[in-house]
């Protein structure tokens, strides 16, 4: 199966974070609506991530690699792909 990398944002109540998630190429599942409403999916893996608390924008931290809980989050949208 081919894949490719989708950019999205997220929020949480804390957090705003800027990074990628691995998405079929085409076909089923493919776009990040079907991705996000996965029932068997309780979390949410996003790699290349830049995590910004909401409260201190200017102390951002980048992680290759982050795992968020999807019932912690409160928004979640397609990316710029451009560097935040």
């Amino acid at each position: 199966m081919e894949l490719r990398h989708e950019p999205l944002v997220v929020e949480t109540n804390r957090y705003r974070i800027e990074g990628t998630v691995t998405l079929p190429a085409e076909g089923y599942r493919s776009r990040l609506s079907d991705y996000m409403n996965q029932r068997d999916r309780d979390f949410l893996a996003i790699q290349d991530a830049v995590v910004t608390p909401l409260d201190d924008p200017g102390s951002a931290s980048q992680v290759p690699f982050l795992m968020v809980a999807r019932q912690h989050l409160t928004l979640v949208m397609p990316g710029s792909g451009e560097a935040p």
